[in-house]
């Protein structure tokens, strides 16, 4: 076999997911074995490709909750030094009484302690969210129609 051959077959054998290959001629004997580990090399690489995936998934996973976190203790955050009024229960909170009718309160309306501000239904029952003190209203930190958690800030009385 001449050298040239030898070399395309040894390189065939080499590239090849092969680990063991012998030829035996009346002038020769060529015996070509690979170790384990390179002939597992592509599906290793595959493996290794995976795992670097998923770390990187994880770490944008971490950083879109961090990120949800930080918006969430944002909105959380009293922007001035008024009285939160935050949600009793969990619910959908409704402005008006009826869709027909003006909204309990608006932004800069003077409250008074008891007043009814909005209403949270529950349950099929409509539950009265009111002032805690007299005040003015400063903020309301949620929208008509909205689902609300328990200890939501709602409104914001200065």
């Amino acid at each position: 076999m001449e050298l040239e051959n030898m070399l395309t077959l040894i390189k065939a054998v080499s590239d090849s997911e092969l680990t063991h290959f012998s030829l035996e001629t009346e002038e020769m004997k060529l015996t070509l074995e690979k170790k384990r580990e390179q002939a597992l090399d592509s599906s290793v690489k595959t493996e290794v490709k995976d795992v670097v995936q998923n770390q990187e998934r994880k770490q944008e996973l971490k950083a879109e909750e961090k990120e949800w976190t930080e918006k969430k203790e944002d909105n959380e955050k009293p922007q001035s030094k008024g009285e939160e009024i935050k949600s009793p229960l969990v619910g959908i909170f409704y402005r008006a009484s009826s869709p027909e009718k003006e909204p309990f309160v608006k932004v800069g309306d003077s409250v008074k302690k008891g007043q009814v501000l909005g209403l949270i239904e529950a349950m099929k029952l409509m539950n009265e969210v009111e002032a805690e003190k007299d005040g003015i209203v400063e903020a309301i930190l949620v929208e008509n129609e909205q689902m609300v958690e328990y200890g939501q800030v709602l409104f914001r009385i200065l």
